[in-house]
């Protein structure tokens, strides 16, 4: 969706008979309140330069052109860590699991200062938790990038802004300021529900953002855990996604931007993922699709597809069980795993200025249950029900596409 202009003066969008002064403040005031889908509008920030000290990080659209994406080797750092995680956890003040499901804060250290061994272990907390959260941290974008890099190959968006500062192609900026009035009537809050571009052949892994700017109030993000909403259904149903592959597409957001009057510097593709992914170094199981990019279930007839995806789509947005949020403070940072999370922001904050800047690592090919039991000779896991064994706790499962009578019977 393209930044729609509308007129405050008149319902149809034009200007009636008015002075030609009238005409110039009102056409100001149209630029000043422009109206967007926040998902799909490219970020512009043009205003406050002078007095912005992060005006490098705003909003540039470079016109080049770009090579479209092959496929890359990628290995998971978590495979390297020590699963009790000592080494992170011992330079940590306090370590504060946020909720069951999803979401870790840890305080007192300084993203600067880790080891290798301390990234590798970050990785795998990450991997199995979500999202992990630091705050108060002074790492410049080049550190973020250097801890980034360390997690695999970075990835350049196609369509999305970067910093002007030169030399930063890899950066993803997110910037709203007061220029930008989301618009109710161009999208609904599911829609804005997303794992980072899902449509590339391989997308992204243990991807960071940190907040430079934002307002005291408002502008959160809440992460959705694919893990949690797997191990919420029934075993039929995990049973029938595992067999289901969706298509993933850039399409809409490509379009978006050329509509915007910029230019696109990789032509949008579209990739087929499994409906059910496994996390390589977890084993988990999780539901991988989300709002943003998936378009259709293949090999189904599309009511079935449709009902499936809003009712998998409803469970991401909708199912607090799943859920953290996360307040920011400028020098904030989250690392999640966009392979098994998805997540939105809240645009409550307008018309104050949120600004961030995000590193993005490719991630291996998405694997179904099939190929990463038959790749690896392990079998594939359900998160919920590994962390009871844990505790001690058996549950008593039903046989898989069966389910057992609750209530009473005739």
């Amino acid at each position: 969706m393209a930044p729609v202009a509308i007129s405050e003066e008149s319902g149809n969008g034009t200007i009636g008979s008015v002075s030609e002064s009238k005409k110039v403040q009102a056409n100001q005031r149209i630029e000043d309140t422009r109206i967007i889908n926040p998902f799909y509008s490219p970020s512009a920030g043009n205003e406050n330069d002078d007095d912005y000290s992060y005006a490098k990080y705003k909003p540039r659209f470079p016109v080049v052109n770009w090579e479209p994406l092959t496929e890359i080797e990628v290995t998971d750092r978590g495979h390297f860590a020590d699963s009790s995680k000592t080494a992170l956890f011992s330079a940590a003040q306090k370590v504060k699991h946020l909720t069951p499901a999803i979401g870790t804060e840890l305080v007192g250290i300084d993203l600067r200062q880790l080891t290798n061994q301390q990234k590798d272990e970050l990785a795998l907390l990450v991997a199995e938790r979500g999202v992990v959260f630091f705050r108060d941290q002074e790492l410049s974008i080049h550190e973020q990038l250097d801890i980034a890099r360390h997690f695999g190959p970075l990835h350049k968006h196609a369509t999305t802004p970067v910093p002007r500062e030169p030399g930063l192609e890899e950066v993803h900026v997110v910037y709203n300021d007061a220029s930008r009035r989301p618009d109710a009537s161009a999208f609904s809050k599911i829609e804005l529900w997303h794992s980072d571009v899902t449509y590339e052949i391989q997308p992204p892994s243990t991807t960071s953002l940190k907040v430079i700017t934002g307002p005291e109030y408002g502008g959160d993000t809440l992460w959705s855990s694919g893990y949690a909403l797997y191990s919420s259904l029934s075993p039929g149903m995990q049973v029938y996604l595992e067999g289901l592959t969706a298509l993933h597409s850039a399409v809409a957001q490509a379009r978006g931007s050329r509509a915007a009057g910029l230019h696109v510097r990789r032509e949008p593709v579209e990739s087929i993922h499994p409906v059910v992914r496994v996390h390589p170094v977890t084993g988990w199981k999780s539901v991988y699709v989300n709002p943003g990019f998936t378009r259709r279930i293949l090999g189904v007839p599309k009511p079935e597809s449709d009902t499936i995806l809003n009712f998998l789509f409803h469970q991401i947005a909708e199912n607090v069980d799943f859920h953290v949020r996360f307040h920011w403070e400028p020098n904030s940072v989250a690392f999640w795993d966009n392979r098994i999370v998805t997540h939105t922001a809240t645009f409550d904050f307008w018309p104050q200025t949120r600004h961030a800047l995000r590193a993005t690592p490719h991630g291996e090919k998405p694997e179904s249950v099939e190929d990463y039991e038959s790749r690896t000779g392990k079998v594939a896991k359900d998160r919920q029900i590994e962390i009871w064994k844990e505790q001690g706790i058996e549950i008593p499962q039903s046989k898989k596409g069966l389910s057992r009578a609750r209530g009473y019977n005739d």
